[in-house]
């Protein structure tokens, strides 16, 4: 992985420099982490099929497999688990924090902010070794979701929840989020929400992790590598697709108003969110997975409007456009029957991607070469300069 390079921009042909914008197609590093492929398993973990993943497996164990290679044992997984429940408290710094927060303060402003803080009360703060950025990497992994239910209790005036040691971490989650926990349907409620985790563990170099890498590389710790991913993430473009999803199905109102809906936006030439992928140009295989949970979960619940709008939406969008949904949009459904808190759609994301990034951060420090790309200069040839007294 860490092989010499030469620092002069490839050329073509006609010894043009290559340019690609927004690094489309570009190769910019190696990793042993997501093969993104758009073949019969459309994506795997360290080797193991997404969908083998999502469906036998746990989101506990796939964090377990990003970070440490392997799959683990039962003793392994147990271990695993009795770790992020030690971890699963925050420093009283970060409760000081998010009591001086300004009201309406975006959530990602303040878990970005929070987790900087996490990095400044970290007992490894100032080790940058393999083991000490693991050991960090758990404990964001616990500290994470509570920081971002206290975040959105102490905005929301409402008591804060202890987190459950007997808990997976899907249904703490769950439970952090909602208060919900127990019963039936809070049962199938988390076992929905460990299989997006799952699927939104990781996803090769897309942009949040690709600015935690090069923020890596520079060999600073993993928290400012962290905190460089989140405010990648809150940018539009990035993150927030499934929050405005589940906006455009309230939007939308009723599986009845759904065609109409869709073809007038389509005339207006506004865009439907939660369609087309950068890389996936074929469809998102992770869409179809977690459509099935979605489609047995409005069963359950006895409320099918989320989803007969959603398979209303797709249709118009097919026939129009030649689109597929992508992860983002079945996931909208899901996380409105469980009600969680659509401002907090995308710190949920990073409650899952912190597994992928912190992997990333800890393959690029194993492997570094500092990232130093070069720009295609589009400025004036040749200026000479001339005195400030002679201007005019």
């Amino acid at each position: 992985m860490n092989q010499v390079m030469s620092e002069s921009p490839a050329t073509d042909s006609l010894d043009r420099p290559v340019y690609s914008p927004g690094l489309e197609g570009v190769i910019a590093g190696e990793s042993a982490l997501c093969l993104v492929d758009e073949g019969e398993a459309g994506l795997r973990y360290r080797g193991y099929a997404i969908g083998d993943l999502a469906e036998h497996g746990s989101f506990e164990e796939v964090a377990f497999l990003l970070l440490f290679d392997h799959l683990p044992t039962a003793k392994e997984l147990n271990d695993f688990r009795g770790e992020l429940a030690l971890h699963s408290v925050l420093p009283r710094p970060i409760e000081d924090f998010l009591s001086l927060v300004p009201t309406g303060a975006h959530p990602m402003d303040v878990l970005r902010t929070g987790v900087s803080l996490l990095g400044m009360t970290d007992p490894d703060a100032a080790d940058h070794s393999h083991e000490a950025n693991v050991r960090k990497s758990l404990r964001l992994l616990a500290q994470i979701p509570l920081l971002v239910s206290a975040a959105y209790r102490f905005a929301n005036a409402a008591p804060l929840a202890p987190p459950h040691a007997e808990l997976s971490f899907a249904d703490n989650l769950l439970y952090l989020l909602t208060d919900r926990k127990g019963d039936e349907q809070a049962r199938a409620m988390a076992r929905v929400l460990d299989v997006s985790l799952t699927l939104y563990a990781e996803h090769e170099f897309n942009a949040s992790t690709f600015a935690a890498r090069v923020t890596a590389s520079t060999m600073t710790d993993l928290h400012s590598a962290v905190t460089s991913a989140i405010g990648t993430l809150k940018g539009p473009l990035h993150g927030g697709a499934n929050e405005a999803v589940a906006e455009m199905f309230l939007e939308i109102g009723r599986r009845e108003q759904a065609e109409r809906w869709v073809r007038e936006a389509l005339a207006s030439k506004r865009r439907i969110m939660g369609f087309g992928h950068r890389v996936l140009k074929k469809g998102d295989s992770r869409s179809a997975i977690i459509q099935r949970h979605a489609d047995s979960l409005s069963r359950l619940c006895g409320e099918r409007r989320w989803y007969d709008i959603a398979t209303a939406v797709e249709r118009v969008m097919q026939e129009e456009k030649g689109l597929y949904p992508n992860l983002d949009f079945y996931t909208a459904v899901a996380y409105l029957l469980m009600a969680v808190p659509r401002a907090l759609y995308t710190p949920v994301f990073v409650c899952s991607r912190i597994t992928g990034w912190c992997a990333h951060v800890i393959e690029q420090q194993d492997h570094n070469r500092l990232m130093r790309p070069r720009a295609l200069y589009t400025g004036p040839a040749k200026r000479e300069y001339v005195p400030l007294g002679r201007r005019t």
